[in-house]
């Protein structure tokens, strides 16, 4: 079995509990295991390494300063938060991060969760390339690991149990990710996904490489 497949596969207990879940809302996610992670929501408590993931990675905004910037990332947080529950009570896809927690040390290392990505997809060639088309809705795929988590898989690790349970729990029957044509770090987990890579060279800041997995067939 490839490392990929390993990766997209969920353990039976866990099949169970995303199941019995399901039952209930069909687009509940519970915290999710893999060999080496545990998935979870986001809780007020995770504001200092949300904060830390995000200067690590050099994503907050130098136009604010660092009370500011903190203050933006504590409310994006009871946002998210307050996301989980409203999702929840009215049927809608569970968008919005969830932090990703090394099981054996319980180390924040970043963070992984669906996205809504609004772009013309059917532009590319996975989609048909009709160069005129308009934007389209898609599942996407969201992750940002620490620069000391990063390259030792668990990126990949995280996003397969997310398209695992989409594809099982969820039925969903297809999932995107999306980045900068120069991301190849980014490139290279949709490449271990097993997603096929599209590059669009029109210019289109939202549609430059698209990685799109399509549900195995049942």
């Amino acid at each position: 079995m490839s490392t990929a497949s390993r990766d997209l596969t969920l353990t039976t207990q866990q099949q169970e509990t995303a199941g019995a879940i399901a039952s209930a809302n069909p687009f509940a996610v519970p915290p999710l295991k893999t060999e080496r992670l545990l998935i979870r929501e986001l809780a007020a408590s995770d504001l200092d390494d949300c904060q830390a993931l995000y200067v690590d990675i050099a994503w907050t905004d130098p136009a604010l300063t660092p009370e500011e910037d903190l203050a933006e990332r504590r409310a994006w947080l009871a946002w998210t938060i307050g996301g989980y529950r409203q999702f929840a009570r009215l049927y809608q896809p569970p968008l919005g991060e969830r932090a990703i927690i090394d099981r054996a040390t319980g180390q924040f290392l970043g963070l992984v969760g669906y996205v809504p990505s609004f772009e013309p997809f059917e532009r590319l060639a996975s989609f048909g390339e009709n160069e005129g088309a308009g934007r389209t809705m898609e599942l996407g795929l969201f992750w940002a690991m620490r620069t000391s988590a990063q390259g030792q898989g668990y990126a990949t690790e995280a996003a397969g149990a997310l398209i695992a349970h989409a594809f099982g729990a969820m039925a969903v029957g297809r999932i995107i990710a999306t980045t900068e044509h120069e991301n190849l770090a980014s490139i290279a987990v949709m490449r271990r996904l097993g997603m096929r890579i599209d590059s669009y060279a029109g210019v289109h800041p939202g549609l430059q490489v698209v990685g799109v997995l399509r549900a195995p067939a049942s």
